[in-house]
């Protein structure tokens, strides 16, 4: 008997895929499945979707509920302060400087709007007596008013040139603009007073 190998025994080997993976152990492993989006994570998370609107109306009344909404949250951020939301004329450190000045002392000025309203009430007594007493306490009113200013005024100058040495600024208007701050009442200021009475500057 012939045991001969012919052609017809000859084994043929397929290529046997190889893990990649495995052949490079620095490769991390792959999830095998793409990384879903934050907002497809959870669908609570973006909170419930409101209908669409019905009619123009309907429409015209969310537009304005939401720019009023808006327009709160600036007008809030502006009276805590936020550079961003506040107007040019009280935007910057120098500017946020004069008000703490103002803020942190106790001013004369302050009672300008009232002692105006009860002068203004006494002028229409007929009593010539009354007249002549409020007469008197508007001068001493107003030239307390003019002694706390140059006060004012002299503090807010030495403080910016000391803090801001560099800076050319307008001392004359952060003069004008700490003076006029001082003439209203500390909860109606805006920005809202950032700092206490006799703080620490």
């Amino acid at each position: 008997m012939n045991f001969r190998r012919t052609s017809k025994d000859v084994v043929i080997e397929e290529p046997v895929a190889v893990d990649m993976t495995k052949a490079d152990p620095r490769r991390p492993a792959g999830k095998g499945r793409p990384t879903p989006k934050r907002r497809d994570g959870d669908p609570r998370a973006r909170g419930p979707v409101a209908p669409p609107p019905t009619n123009r109306r309907e429409a015209y009344r969310r537009i304005k509920q939401q720019n009023s909404e808006k327009r709160s949250v600036v007008r809030e951020s502006a009276r805590a302060g936020d550079d961003a939301a506040l107007p040019a004329r009280d935007r910057g450190p120098i500017r946020r400087l004069v008000r703490d000045i103002v803020d942190t002392r106790r001013s004369v000025a302050s009672a300008f709007l009232p002692f105006a309203v009860l002068f203004l009430a006494g002028y229409f007594v007929p009593d010539p007596r009354v007249q002549q007493y409020l007469v008197l306490m508007w001068t001493i009113f107003f030239l307390l008013v003019l002694a706390d200013s140059v006060s004012l005024g002299l503090r807010i100058r030495k403080l910016v040139k000391t803090r801001f040495p560099g800076e050319t600024v307008k001392m004359r208007g952060l003069v004008f603009y700490g003076i006029q701050r001082s003439t209203m009442i500390r909860r109606w200021r805006f920005p809202k007073p950032a700092l206490s009475v006799n703080s620490s500057l």
